[in-house]
Protein backbone atom coordinates (compact mmCIF):
# COMPACT_ATOMS: atom_id res chain seq x y z
CA UNK A 1 0.00 0.00 0.00
CA UNK A 2 1.31 3.46 -0.72
CA UNK A 3 0.75 6.16 2.28
CA UNK A 4 1.09 9.49 1.18
CA UNK A 5 2.62 11.77 3.73
CA UNK A 6 1.63 15.35 4.00
CA UNK A 7 2.66 18.28 5.91
CA UNK A 8 1.09 18.29 9.03
CA UNK A 9 0.19 21.77 10.52
CA UNK A 10 2.85 23.15 12.65
CA UNK A 11 0.78 25.91 14.78
CA UNK A 12 -2.29 27.76 13.84
CA UNK A 13 -1.11 30.81 11.95
CA UNK A 14 1.71 28.73 9.29
CA UNK A 15 0.09 28.06 5.81
CA UNK A 16 3.64 26.89 4.40
CA UNK A 17 7.14 25.62 5.64
CA UNK A 18 10.16 24.80 3.62
CA UNK A 19 11.86 21.37 2.76
CA UNK A 20 15.42 21.90 4.90
CA UNK A 21 16.95 19.10 4.86
CA UNK A 22 15.74 15.30 3.70
CA UNK A 23 17.28 12.84 6.45
CA UNK A 24 16.74 9.97 4.08
CA UNK A 25 17.78 8.87 0.46
CA UNK A 26 15.21 8.26 -1.93
CA UNK A 27 14.97 4.92 -2.31
CA UNK A 28 15.93 4.38 1.65
CA UNK A 29 13.72 2.24 4.18
CA UNK A 30 12.32 3.93 6.58
CA UNK A 31 10.98 2.90 10.42
CA UNK A 32 7.89 4.11 11.88
CA UNK A 33 8.26 7.58 13.64
CA UNK A 34 11.89 7.83 12.43
CA UNK A 35 12.49 11.24 11.46
CA UNK A 36 12.84 11.87 7.70
CA UNK A 37 13.26 15.88 6.92
CA UNK A 38 13.74 18.96 8.80
CA UNK A 39 11.41 21.34 7.87
CA UNK A 40 11.52 25.06 8.31
CA UNK A 41 8.18 27.25 9.57
CA UNK A 42 8.81 30.89 10.16
CA UNK A 43 9.02 30.72 13.84
CA UNK A 44 10.57 27.09 13.79
CA UNK A 45 12.31 23.99 12.42
CA UNK A 46 10.89 20.82 13.13
CA UNK A 47 11.62 17.34 12.37
CA UNK A 48 8.83 15.46 10.34
CA UNK A 49 8.68 11.70 11.82
CA UNK A 50 7.47 9.10 9.28
CA UNK A 51 4.02 7.63 9.76
CA UNK A 52 4.78 3.93 8.94
CA UNK A 53 7.70 1.61 7.60
CA UNK A 54 8.20 0.96 4.43
CA UNK A 55 10.61 2.31 1.32
CA UNK A 56 10.29 5.77 0.59
CA UNK A 57 9.99 8.17 -2.33
CA UNK A 58 10.63 11.62 -2.11
CA UNK A 59 8.20 14.01 -3.79
CA UNK A 60 9.91 17.58 -2.75
CA UNK A 61 13.33 19.12 -2.95
CA UNK A 62 15.52 20.50 -0.56
CA UNK A 63 14.83 23.94 -0.29
CA UNK A 64 11.15 23.80 -1.70
CA UNK A 65 8.32 25.39 -0.20
CA UNK A 66 4.73 23.53 0.69
CA UNK A 67 2.07 24.18 2.01
CA UNK A 68 0.78 22.97 5.30
CA UNK A 69 -1.24 18.88 3.92
CA UNK A 70 0.74 19.13 0.73
CA UNK A 71 2.23 15.65 -0.12
CA UNK A 72 6.22 15.79 0.54
CA UNK A 73 6.77 11.84 0.10
CA UNK A 74 5.52 8.51 -0.38
CA UNK A 75 6.13 5.32 1.70
CA UNK A 76 5.59 2.06 -0.03
CA UNK A 77 4.42 -0.33 3.19
CA UNK A 78 4.44 -3.38 1.83
CA UNK A 79 8.23 -2.81 0.61
CA UNK A 80 10.99 -5.71 2.09
CA UNK A 81 13.28 -4.02 4.58
CA UNK A 82 17.05 -4.91 2.61
CA UNK A 83 19.47 -7.41 4.88
CA UNK A 84 22.03 -5.68 6.80
CA UNK A 85 22.40 -2.05 6.83
CA UNK A 86 22.66 -1.63 2.79
CA UNK A 87 20.22 0.93 1.41
CA UNK A 88 17.44 -0.74 -0.71
CA UNK A 89 18.72 0.92 -3.75
CA UNK A 90 21.86 -0.53 -3.26
CA UNK A 91 20.39 -4.19 -2.39
CA UNK A 92 18.22 -4.03 -6.08
CA UNK A 93 21.25 -2.43 -8.53
CA UNK A 94 22.41 -4.89 -10.90
CA UNK A 95 25.76 -4.55 -12.14
CA UNK A 96 25.94 -2.56 -15.76
CA UNK A 97 28.41 -2.36 -18.59
CA UNK A 98 30.51 1.16 -18.96
CA UNK A 99 28.88 3.12 -20.99
CA UNK A 100 31.43 4.71 -23.57
CA UNK A 101 30.42 8.40 -23.99
CA UNK A 102 31.54 10.41 -27.14
CA UNK A 103 31.11 13.86 -26.27
CA UNK A 104 30.31 16.40 -29.34
CA UNK A 105 31.03 19.95 -28.98
CA UNK A 106 28.72 22.49 -30.38
CA UNK A 107 29.95 25.28 -32.31
CA UNK A 108 30.41 28.12 -30.07
CA UNK A 109 28.12 31.04 -31.61
CA UNK A 110 29.85 34.40 -32.13
CA UNK A 111 28.78 37.10 -30.16
CA UNK A 112 25.86 38.98 -30.65
CA UNK A 113 26.66 42.60 -32.50
CA UNK A 114 26.36 45.57 -30.08
CA UNK A 115 22.82 47.08 -31.06
CA UNK A 116 20.78 50.03 -29.51
CA UNK A 117 19.12 47.22 -27.19
CA UNK A 118 22.24 46.14 -25.42
CA UNK A 119 22.40 46.90 -21.47
CA UNK A 120 19.24 48.17 -21.83
CA UNK A 121 17.35 46.50 -18.69
CA UNK A 122 13.50 45.59 -18.69
CA UNK A 123 11.10 47.47 -16.43
CA UNK A 124 11.21 44.57 -13.93
CA UNK A 125 14.80 44.53 -14.10
CA UNK A 126 15.35 48.28 -13.85
CA UNK A 127 13.40 48.17 -10.63
CA UNK A 128 15.37 45.37 -9.06
CA UNK A 129 18.58 46.69 -10.27
CA UNK A 130 17.27 50.36 -8.73
CA UNK A 131 17.14 48.35 -5.29
CA UNK A 132 20.14 46.69 -5.26
CA UNK A 133 21.94 49.86 -6.32
CA UNK A 134 23.61 48.43 -9.28
CA UNK A 135 24.71 50.28 -12.75
CA UNK A 136 22.94 48.92 -15.90
CA UNK A 137 26.55 49.43 -17.22
CA UNK A 138 27.69 46.67 -15.07
CA UNK A 139 25.53 43.85 -16.30
CA UNK A 140 25.79 41.80 -19.18
CA UNK A 141 22.39 41.04 -20.49
CA UNK A 142 21.32 37.86 -22.09
CA UNK A 143 18.08 38.36 -23.36
CA UNK A 144 17.63 39.28 -27.02
CA UNK A 145 19.89 42.03 -28.16
CA UNK A 146 21.59 42.22 -24.97
CA UNK A 147 18.92 43.66 -23.42
CA UNK A 148 18.92 42.81 -19.27
CA UNK A 149 16.46 40.34 -18.39
CA UNK A 150 14.87 40.11 -14.77
CA UNK A 151 16.69 36.90 -14.23
CA UNK A 152 20.18 38.86 -15.23
CA UNK A 153 18.92 41.77 -12.70
CA UNK A 154 18.22 38.98 -9.41
CA UNK A 155 21.49 37.49 -10.08
CA UNK A 156 23.10 40.61 -10.38
CA UNK A 157 25.71 41.60 -7.82
CA UNK A 158 27.55 44.72 -7.03
CA UNK A 159 30.89 45.65 -8.24
CA UNK A 160 33.74 44.68 -5.55
CA UNK A 161 36.16 47.32 -7.50
CA UNK A 162 39.37 46.21 -9.31
CA UNK A 163 40.74 43.15 -8.03
CA UNK A 164 44.45 43.29 -6.81
CA UNK A 165 45.53 39.88 -6.01
CA UNK A 166 44.14 36.74 -3.57
CA UNK A 167 41.52 35.19 -3.28
CA UNK A 168 37.83 36.76 -4.30
CA UNK A 169 35.64 34.12 -4.07
CA UNK A 170 31.50 34.45 -2.90
CA UNK A 171 29.30 32.40 -2.73
CA UNK A 172 25.16 32.99 -2.93
CA UNK A 173 22.77 31.61 -0.31
CA UNK A 174 18.88 31.37 0.04
CA UNK A 175 17.85 32.39 3.50
CA UNK A 176 16.16 29.84 5.93
CA UNK A 177 12.29 30.81 6.31
CA UNK A 178 12.82 31.39 10.08
CA UNK A 179 15.86 33.87 9.13
CA UNK A 180 13.57 35.50 6.44
CA UNK A 181 10.81 35.89 9.21
CA UNK A 182 13.40 37.01 11.86
CA UNK A 183 14.41 39.81 9.02
CA UNK A 184 10.83 41.14 7.88
CA UNK A 185 9.73 41.41 11.89
CA UNK A 186 12.87 43.77 12.77
CA UNK A 187 12.14 45.72 9.48
CA UNK A 188 8.66 45.86 10.70
CA UNK A 189 9.65 46.53 14.45
CA UNK A 190 11.74 49.41 13.00
CA UNK A 191 9.35 51.07 10.79
CA UNK A 192 5.92 50.10 12.68
CA UNK A 193 6.76 51.37 16.08
CA UNK A 194 8.18 54.97 17.52
CA UNK A 195 11.24 53.06 19.11
CA UNK A 196 13.42 54.68 21.76
CA UNK A 197 15.93 53.62 23.93
CA UNK A 198 17.29 54.88 27.79
CA UNK A 199 20.26 53.64 29.28
CA UNK A 200 21.44 53.39 32.56
CA UNK A 201 24.15 50.98 34.59
CA UNK A 202 24.12 48.50 37.23
CA UNK A 203 26.97 47.90 40.03
CA UNK A 204 26.74 43.90 40.23
CA UNK A 205 28.58 43.48 42.96
CA UNK A 206 25.78 42.91 45.36
CA UNK A 207 24.88 40.34 43.08
CA UNK A 208 28.16 38.53 42.70
CA UNK A 209 28.82 38.17 46.33
CA UNK A 210 25.31 36.42 46.61
CA UNK A 211 26.39 33.50 43.60
CA UNK A 212 29.77 33.62 45.19
CA UNK A 213 27.81 32.16 48.69
CA UNK A 214 25.24 30.46 47.39
CA UNK A 215 25.50 28.90 44.19
CA UNK A 216 27.46 25.73 45.45
CA UNK A 217 24.80 24.66 47.26
CA UNK A 218 22.21 25.78 44.84
CA UNK A 219 23.54 23.39 41.93
CA UNK A 220 23.72 20.22 44.66
CA UNK A 221 20.36 21.28 45.33
CA UNK A 222 18.67 21.47 42.16
CA UNK A 223 20.36 18.94 40.66
CA UNK A 224 22.78 20.67 38.70
CA UNK A 225 21.27 23.77 37.45
CA UNK A 226 23.20 26.62 38.34
CA UNK A 227 22.45 30.44 39.65
CA UNK A 228 22.85 32.69 37.00
CA UNK A 229 22.73 36.23 35.92
CA UNK A 230 19.07 35.49 34.07
CA UNK A 231 17.36 34.57 37.21
CA UNK A 232 18.13 37.81 39.22
CA UNK A 233 17.67 40.00 35.93
CA UNK A 234 14.02 37.90 35.06
CA UNK A 235 13.03 38.64 38.96
CA UNK A 236 13.95 42.11 38.66
CA UNK A 237 11.91 42.64 35.43
CA UNK A 238 9.10 40.85 36.95
CA UNK A 239 8.67 43.10 39.69
CA UNK A 240 9.11 45.81 37.58
CA UNK A 241 7.01 45.07 35.31
CA UNK A 242 4.05 45.24 38.09
CA UNK A 243 5.13 48.94 39.18
CA UNK A 244 5.24 49.72 35.49
CA UNK A 245 2.34 47.62 34.20
CA UNK A 246 2.52 50.08 30.51
CA UNK A 247 5.49 48.32 29.90
CA UNK A 248 3.94 45.03 30.00
CA UNK A 249 1.24 45.89 27.54
CA UNK A 250 0.79 45.90 23.41
CA UNK A 251 -0.82 47.80 20.93
CA UNK A 252 -4.10 46.49 19.09
CA UNK A 253 -5.11 48.63 17.05
CA UNK A 254 -6.89 51.96 18.55
CA UNK A 255 -6.65 49.83 21.62
CA UNK A 256 -3.83 48.56 24.31
CA UNK A 257 -4.15 45.09 26.04
CA UNK A 258 -2.72 45.41 29.50
CA UNK A 259 -1.62 42.07 30.86
CA UNK A 260 -1.90 41.04 34.69
CA UNK A 261 0.79 38.14 34.10
CA UNK A 262 4.57 38.76 32.97
CA UNK A 263 5.05 35.63 30.17
CA UNK A 264 8.72 36.71 29.50
CA UNK A 265 10.72 36.13 26.20
CA UNK A 266 14.60 35.10 26.56
CA UNK A 267 16.24 35.46 23.07
CA UNK A 268 18.68 32.60 22.63
CA UNK A 269 20.93 31.74 19.87
CA UNK A 270 20.21 28.69 18.17
CA UNK A 271 21.90 26.58 15.19
CA UNK A 272 19.46 28.09 12.85
CA UNK A 273 19.75 31.89 13.91
CA UNK A 274 17.97 34.15 16.75
CA UNK A 275 14.85 32.21 18.70
CA UNK A 276 12.91 33.82 21.45
CA UNK A 277 11.08 30.90 23.68
CA UNK A 278 9.25 32.25 26.24
CA UNK A 279 8.51 31.70 30.48
CA UNK A 280 5.41 31.52 31.27
CA UNK A 281 4.17 33.87 34.72
CA UNK A 282 7.49 34.30 35.46
CA UNK A 283 6.17 36.45 37.88
CA UNK A 284 4.83 33.20 39.83
CA UNK A 285 8.46 31.22 39.39
CA UNK A 286 11.72 30.88 42.20
CA UNK A 287 15.10 31.27 41.16
CA UNK A 288 15.20 28.09 40.91
CA UNK A 289 12.12 27.58 38.41
CA UNK A 290 13.57 30.45 36.51
CA UNK A 291 16.92 28.78 35.87
CA UNK A 292 15.17 25.60 34.96
CA UNK A 293 13.46 26.67 32.72
CA UNK A 294 15.84 28.47 31.02
CA UNK A 295 18.06 25.75 30.29
CA UNK A 296 15.12 23.61 29.26
CA UNK A 297 14.29 26.13 26.73
CA UNK A 298 18.04 26.51 25.59
CA UNK A 299 18.81 23.20 25.42
CA UNK A 300 15.76 22.52 23.13
CA UNK A 301 17.15 25.79 21.13
CA UNK A 302 20.33 24.31 20.83
CA UNK A 303 19.52 20.63 19.61
CA UNK A 304 16.71 21.85 17.10
CA UNK A 305 13.39 21.01 19.26
CA UNK A 306 11.94 24.02 20.34
CA UNK A 307 8.38 24.07 19.12
CA UNK A 308 6.14 26.93 17.62
CA UNK A 309 4.39 26.52 21.20
CA UNK A 310 7.51 27.54 23.09
CA UNK A 311 7.60 30.42 21.16
CA UNK A 312 4.47 31.93 21.29
CA UNK A 313 3.08 34.52 23.37
CA UNK A 314 5.33 37.05 25.40
CA UNK A 315 4.58 40.14 26.82
CA UNK A 316 8.29 41.63 27.39
CA UNK A 317 11.62 40.16 25.81
CA UNK A 318 15.23 39.87 27.72
CA UNK A 319 18.11 39.91 25.35
CA UNK A 320 21.95 39.09 26.24
CA UNK A 321 24.52 40.46 24.05
CA UNK A 322 26.96 40.43 26.80
CA UNK A 323 27.72 36.42 26.09
CA UNK A 324 29.33 37.62 23.16
CA UNK A 325 31.02 40.51 24.38
CA UNK A 326 28.53 43.62 23.78
CA UNK A 327 29.13 46.41 26.15
CA UNK A 328 26.38 48.30 24.38
CA UNK A 329 23.59 47.91 22.02
CA UNK A 330 20.25 49.31 21.26
CA UNK A 331 18.28 46.19 21.01
CA UNK A 332 14.92 45.77 18.79
CA UNK A 333 11.64 45.85 20.24
CA UNK A 334 10.32 41.88 19.60
CA UNK A 335 6.93 43.00 17.84
CA UNK A 336 3.95 42.95 19.08
CA UNK A 337 5.61 43.78 22.36
CA UNK A 338 5.89 47.19 23.57
CA UNK A 339 9.11 46.96 25.31
CA UNK A 340 12.67 45.12 25.30
CA UNK A 341 16.20 45.09 27.65
CA UNK A 342 19.52 44.59 26.59
CA UNK A 343 21.49 42.95 28.84
CA UNK A 344 25.62 43.51 28.19
CA UNK A 345 29.22 42.30 29.47
CA UNK A 346 30.08 42.90 32.80
CA UNK A 347 33.34 45.42 33.13
CA UNK A 348 35.44 46.50 36.15
CA UNK A 349 35.42 50.15 36.27
CA UNK A 350 36.17 53.00 38.64
CA UNK A 351 33.06 54.55 40.15
CA UNK A 352 32.64 56.85 42.85
CA UNK A 353 30.95 55.41 46.10
CA UNK A 354 30.70 57.00 49.18
CA UNK A 355 33.01 60.41 47.72
CA UNK A 356 35.75 57.78 47.40
CA UNK A 357 37.21 56.28 44.47
CA UNK A 358 36.25 51.95 43.93
CA UNK A 359 36.38 49.41 41.33
CA UNK A 360 33.35 47.65 40.85
CA UNK A 361 31.99 45.27 37.79
CA UNK A 362 29.63 46.92 35.78
CA UNK A 363 26.97 46.52 33.41
CA UNK A 364 25.24 48.80 31.18
CA UNK A 365 21.46 47.93 30.55
CA UNK A 366 19.24 49.36 28.17
CA UNK A 367 15.70 49.46 27.59
CA UNK A 368 13.94 49.77 24.43
CA UNK A 369 10.10 50.97 23.99
CA UNK A 370 7.62 51.53 21.85
CA UNK A 371 6.93 55.26 22.61
CA UNK A 372 3.61 55.18 21.06
CA UNK A 373 2.41 53.10 24.20
CA UNK A 374 4.92 54.04 26.62
CA UNK A 375 5.85 57.37 27.92
CA UNK A 376 9.31 58.60 29.20
CA UNK A 377 8.57 58.58 32.79
CA UNK A 378 7.55 54.69 32.86
CA UNK A 379 9.88 54.16 30.06
CA UNK A 380 12.94 55.53 33.18
CA UNK A 381 10.97 54.37 36.14
CA UNK A 382 11.39 51.10 34.80
CA UNK A 383 14.75 50.64 34.35
CA UNK A 384 15.33 52.87 37.53
CA UNK A 385 13.61 49.95 39.07
CA UNK A 386 15.22 47.23 37.84
CA UNK A 387 18.56 48.91 38.67
CA UNK A 388 17.14 49.11 42.21
CA UNK A 389 16.14 45.25 42.23
CA UNK A 390 20.13 44.05 41.21
CA UNK A 391 21.93 46.91 43.26
CA UNK A 392 19.82 45.52 46.36
CA UNK A 393 18.93 41.80 45.47
CA UNK A 394 19.21 40.86 49.30
CA UNK A 395 15.89 43.14 50.41
CA UNK A 396 13.67 43.48 47.02
CA UNK A 397 14.54 40.11 44.99
CA UNK A 398 15.53 37.39 48.41
CA UNK A 399 13.29 39.63 50.62
CA UNK A 400 15.96 38.96 53.15
CA UNK A 401 16.24 35.23 53.29
CA UNK A 402 18.11 33.71 50.55
CA UNK A 403 18.02 30.08 51.61
CA UNK A 404 14.51 30.34 52.03
CA UNK A 405 14.51 32.12 48.34
CA UNK A 406 16.53 30.10 46.83
CA UNK A 407 14.76 27.28 47.84
CA UNK A 408 18.25 25.71 49.78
Amino acid sequence: MILEMKVPSPGESIKEVEIATWLVKDGDYVEKDQAIAEVDSDKATLELPAEASGIITLKAEEGDAVAVGAVVCHIDTDGVKPAGDAPVAEATKTVEAPKVETKTEAPKAAPAAATYASGTPSPAARKILDEKNIATISVTGTGKDGRITKDDAVHAAPSMGTPTGGSRGSERSKLSMLRRKVAERLVAAKNETAMLTTFNEVNMTPINLIRNEYKDAFKAKHGGIGLGYMSFFTKAVTRALKLFPDVNSMMDGDHKIAFDFCDISIAVSGPKGLMVPVVRNAENLTFRGVEADIKRLALKARDGQITVDDMTGGTFTITNGGVFGSMLSTPIINPPQSGILGMHNIIERPIAVNGKVEIHPMMYVALSYDHRIIDGRESVGFLVAVKEALENPMELLLENNPKKALEL
